[in-house]
């Protein structure tokens, strides 16, 4: 039987807030704890590490996450939110704690890629739930909130890292045990926002009625109006994300090359993510009021000037420092927006399905984004090629977003 509970009931409680956004706090644990416990691995050979596997370690992990994006978070428009949330977290948990009894690099990059795969999920079905259950007129501030948990996440893991490292393995037991833990209160407090395909009648909306009938899956994306906009905001989100795991992968080597101290560096990557949750919070309040695709298009536009502008070399700290920060307050939430955006411009029964396509293509992104700034790190001109590879990045997502109509047939004007 479905256990979907009326809106205006679920508005009573702040249990969906916080339990979205811990899941966010599991995906930021998720894109750290492998740089976190790289090193360790290499030094010691452990499992039979080098280089290479590494390497290989960190790609299936995005390719993992992609394909649970892609392919198993639009399940969430036909079984619910909260059921496909809870399968995922589940299903992440499990094979995360998997790879502390794995025997060597392989089956370590198999259990990485399957943990990835119910991860993947996880963000595109949280933000669709988020958006159903958000008031009219405060989806994007609703969408960014929730991903401040992926930021809080990364740097709470980081902090882990530097009281239990080298004992690498203890990591992963405590993302798996913190999953776990998480269940049985999702299980108890989370009501399914939005009725699903089995919910029983007199749950619907007349207007929910009308698009039980329409098709559910990627297909529906190539249906009229919507390849366009699919198109745009593919092209944005690789860009978008591509962006956000390269400067992360990358910062503090781009700045040592050009001629910073490693600790100011280091300092510097901190004083991005700081500025990114700062983002987050302006971002979503601003395009509440001024529309998502508005406030999108200036904050990628603002990122490819900063980004360029950080190619100069800077003698004075604070101003450095200053740049930096405000970089980061455009550049990571620009990304966030474009999901704000999805969610908006989808109508309900296809946003689960719009989001994973816009995180599964993201993904590809992210993978690309740290290769190609790898590849001008080892031809020694990373600095200051890097910074205009990430300002053309920027560029190219304002001109697929600029391509998308300002006004979808049968939907909203955003």
């Amino acid at each position: 039987m479905s256990t979907t509970t009326p809106l205006p009931a679920l508005q009573r409680s702040q249990w969906p807030v916080w339990l979205c956004w811990f899941a966010m706090v599991l995906d930021g644990f998720d894109l750290v704890v492998l740089g976190t416990v790289i090193p360790t691995l290499i030094k010691s050979q452990d499992l039979g590490f080098d280089a290479v596997g590494a390497t290989f370690a960190a790609t299936i992990s995005l390719v993992g996450v992609g394909l649970g994006a892609l392919f198993i978070a639009p399940l969430s428009d036909r079984f619910g939110r909260r059921r496909l949330l809870i399968a995922c977290v589940a299903w992440f948990s499990v094979f995360t704690l998997a790879v502390v009894v794995a025997p060597n690099v392989a089956v370590f990059g198999v259990f990485r890629l399957l943990a990835g795969t119910g991860l993947g999920a996880c963000l595109p079905a949280a933000l669709a739930y988020m958006n159903d259950y958000a008031h009219p007129g405060s989806g994007a501030s609703a969408t960014t909130r929730t991903m401040t948990g992926y930021h809080v996440g990364a740097v709470a893991t980081a902090f882990l890292a530097l009281l239990v490292i080298p004992d690498w393995r203890v990591m992963f037991i405590i993302g798996g045990v913190a999953g776990l833990a998480l269940l049985p209160v999702l299980w108890i407090k989370l009501p399914e926002s939005l009725p699903s395909k089995g919910a029983p009648e007199g749950t619907l909306e007349p207007a929910e009625v009308a698009e039980e009938a329409q098709p559910i899956g990627f297909r529906s994306l190539l249906q009229k109006p919507y390849p366009l906009v699919a198109l745009g905001i593919a092209v944005a989100s690789f860009m978008g994300l591509l962006l956000v795991y390269g400067l992360n992968t990358w910062l503090p080597t781009l700045m040592a090359s050009a001629g910073y101290s490693l600790s100011s560096s280091l300092t510097l990557l901190l004083v991005l993510n700081v500025g990114a949750v700062a983002g987050l919070f302006l971002a979503g309040w601003l395009a509440d009021k001024h529309g998502a695709k508005r406030v999108v298009l200036l904050w990628f536009g603002l990122s490819a000037l900063l980004l360029a502008v950080l190619s100069i070399k800077m003698q004075n700290e604070l101003l450095l420092n200053a740049a930096v920060f405000v970089t980061g307050v455009f550049v990571f939430s620009a990304q966030v927006l474009v999901y704000a955006w999805v969610s908006q411009i989808f109508p309900a029964y296809l946003r689960g399905t719009a989001l994973g396509f816009s995180a599964g293509v993201g993904r590809l992104g992210a993978i690309l984004g740290p290769a190609v700034t790898g590849t001008l790190v080892a031809l020694g001109i990373a600095y200051p090629w890097g910074f205009y590879v990430f300002a053309a990045a920027a560029v190219l997502a304002v001109l697929a977003l600029v391509a998308v109509p300002h006004v979808v047939p049968g939907r909203k004007d955003l």
